[in-house]
């Protein structure tokens, strides 16, 4: 059964094939009928979301498919119904499971029992379907992915950046994390990135230093600083990631033509400023439509290859 739990579940190849996808149900976004029955599939979320419930809402009902959405607090998986047990009973009524929630191991749980696809909408630990739409807006706006550089500011032991690290490396993009010392990927991350990078020829570094890691970068990224579940830790945080906000004197060290990239929310004035995220160089808008078109295109492929293992 094939599923999409984090970045490297994808051959350098098959992320390829599903960008391409991508870019071919914008143009069309009506065209591909996959889930035409409609077929069912389950959105389950633990977690607060605005861009993730409406973009795969609107691409499931796209692909001909019904959206059914589980509010994960009402379901209480894991507390009254096992993991184990919710996939199984998922597995039964649905087509597909894309799950919004914490553990990643819980959401392995749910791919190990369910025998239908899942889908990881986020979890603390990686992001991947946002990394699709980033790696998609990006070439949007460049020749290539191989050889450029992407810089992400901020919480680099965040899903965000541990996600950058693995899906930016298979693109062969040269992913640079500045974070300050104990905020970044942990080695076995940076190990498995380099692992991809010597079939694709991207690299993986850490780079403390914010304003040695702007120089020469195609692509600026930074996130919140102050993920969901650590809001107890705000005013530490901003203590300590203050430098690495992207502030306009920041993003000018890299390159003329770079372009500035947020999954959102954003707060102004803190990991990013205002000038830069509205600015004409800012990306966001686009990243945040295309996270439709990318799952879309997630889906299309994981139904088609739902027999195949990984």
């Amino acid at each position: 059964m094939r599923h999409f739990l984090r970045d490297d579940d994808l051959t350098p190849a098959e992320q390829a094939e599903i960008l391409e996808a991508a870019a071919a149900m914008k143009h069309a976004p009506y065209d591909a009928k996959p889930l035409v029955g409609p077929q069912t599939v389950a959105m389950i979320f633990d977690k607060p979301t605005l861009r993730t419930q409406a973009s795969f809402g609107a691409g499931i009902a796209e692909l001909g498919g019904n959206p059914m959405l589980i509010d994960g607090a009402l379901a209480g998986i894991g507390k009254r119904e096992s993991v184990e047990d919710v996939a199984r009973i998922l597995g039964r009524q649905v087509s597909a499971i894309v799950w919004r929630t914490y553990a990643q191991s819980d959401l392995e749980t749910m791919a190990a029992h369910a025998g239908v696809p899942v889908v990881n909408a986020l979890t603390d630990e990686f992001h991947p379907c946002q990394l699709l739409a980033d790696l998609m807006t990006v070439r949007e706006h460049k020749p290539e992915l191989a050889g450029l550089t992407a810089t992400f500011f901020g919480d680099g032991a965040s899903n965000i950046g541990n996600s950058w690290l693995l899906a930016g490396v298979t693109a062969g993009m040269h992913v640079r994390i500045s974070a300050p010392e104990g905020y970044t990927p942990s080695e076995e991350m940076f190990a498995r990135a380099r692992e991809i990078g010597e079939q694709t020829g991207g690299t993986a570094t850490w780079e403390p230093d914010p304003r040695a890691a702007a120089r020469g970068t195609d692509v600026v990224v930074t996130d919140t600083w102050v993920s969901m579940g650590k809001e107890e830790e705000a005013d530490a945080r901003t203590a300590i990631f203050g430098p690495y906000s992207v502030t306009q004197e920041l993003f000018e060290l890299a390159e003329p033509d770079a372009i500035a990239m947020h999954c959102l929310p954003a707060y102004r004035g803190k990991e990013i400023d205002a000038e830069v995220l509205d600015g004409i160089q800012s990306v966001v808008w686009d990243e945040a439509e295309n996270r439709r078109h990318a799952q879309k295109a997630v889906l299309d492929f994981v139904l088609r290859h739902a027999g195949e293992r990984a």
